[in-house]
């Protein structure tokens, strides 16, 4: 498989390259990000997303805030922690940024002994994110593959996969391990409205790796699981509360329901990261809502008229009773789900 660094530092150290995945599949074209300004913008535009990319965006993104070159100590580390206040509010479901941002704020407390090694200290973090990150996607891919059988035809909603992460992906990671193991498979790719990230995203990278890919759109999930035509369903999740509850790309909900009344597998696959044990059930969870524009005109055309409302949340939440089982790097989980023992994730 070709290699897709979404997220990196930039080729001179001073910023940070994303693929902004606006442009795909047509164009791949990367941004160096050198302002907060940038890195908030990047993730609120989705030029850069998937829960655990954006935490690892906004813990390399941060260090931008810090000129290692001025001797104010206290000063920098105020400014620190002020831009990770800012990109906190870039969007609010995905617990990874907050998890990532509160992590790089507990280091940014200790001592140090100048802005120099304040500055290295906060970039180290950062990169252990990083690092641990695709630790965990390849733990989730394995996991995830022992629910593959040979020559399954698996339905993914949204993007969960390299693009979204540091890694190997969620959700895709375990459709890549079970290549790597030999076995054939086939992936339906939710179109995933209003951005498409499915048929832009999904089906991009799973073909890059030569994996067979049909893309079809949202409303024809349930009719092709009616043929018979899909074993098993795999998506991600941006967070997942301690019973449970799953919040993913809006859709997801849906798609659950249709795999229950048909008999088939509805697997949900994240890091550890994601699990926020500070929220009991899924109705605590804040959905974002988007820009109507979205919907009404998101790719240049308008498709709705300017007097119609538009209801376009980013989010639903599956309830975990309709979760066959959920994967993470610590392994597999079934109901009946309690995430008490996960470390908290977020602060409150």
């Amino acid at each position: 498989m070709d290699v897709i660094e979404p997220v990196r530092w930039s080729d001179d150290g001073a910023g940070v390259r994303i693929l902004d995945q606006r442009e795909l599949p047509a164009r791949e074209v990367h941004r160096d990000l050198r302002t907060i300004d940038d890195v908030f913008d990047a993730i609120h535009s989705l030029a850069v997303r998937g829960a655990p990319a954006i935490g690892i965006a906004a813990a390399m993104g941060a260090t931008l805030a810090i000129d290692p070159g001025v001797t104010d100590l206290a000063a920098a580390r105020r400014r620190f922690i002020e831009a990770c206040e800012r990109l906190a509010s870039s969007r609010p479901t995905a617990v990874n940024l907050h998890w990532a941002l509160d992590r790089m704020q507990g280091v940014a407390r200790l001592p140090a002994d100048s802005v120099a090694t304040f500055h290295e200290a906060m970039r180290a973090e950062a990169m252990r994110i990083l690092e641990e990150d695709r630790a965990m996607c390849r733990a989730i891919g394995v996991n995830g593959a022992s629910l593959i059988p040979d020559g399954a035809r698996v339905l993914t909603h949204c993007n969960a996969g390299v693009l979204a992460t540091g890694g190997i992906g969620t959700a895709l990671a375990a459709i890549y391990v079970a290549v790597e193991q030999g076995k054939r498979v086939e992936v339906y790719a939710d179109e995933t409205r209003p951005l498409l990230q499915g048929s832009r995203l999904t089906a991009w990278e799973l073909s890059r790796a030569g994996i067979p890919t049909t893309v079809l759109v949202d409303g024809a999930a349930a009719s092709l699981m009616q043929r018979g035509d899909i074993d098993l369903c795999i998506v991600g999740a941006d967070r997942i509360a301690r019973n449970g509850d799953a919040a993913n790309k809006i859709g997801t909900y849906g798609l659950a329901i249709a795999a229950h009344h048909h008999g088939i597998p509805f697997y949900v696959a994240a890091p550890s990261s994601t699990f926020d044990t500070t929220i009991r059930r899924g109705d605590e969870i804040p959905i974002e809502q988007r820009s109507g524009d979205e919907v009404r005109c998101g790719f240049g055309r308008v498709t709705a008229p300017a007097a119609a409302s538009i209801y376009n949340p980013a989010f639903d939440v599956t309830p975990a009773a309709l979760i066959t089982a959920i994967v993470s790097d610590r392994g597999l989980h079934r109901p009946p789900y309690e995430f008490s023992e996960f470390e908290s994730r977020v602060s409150a």
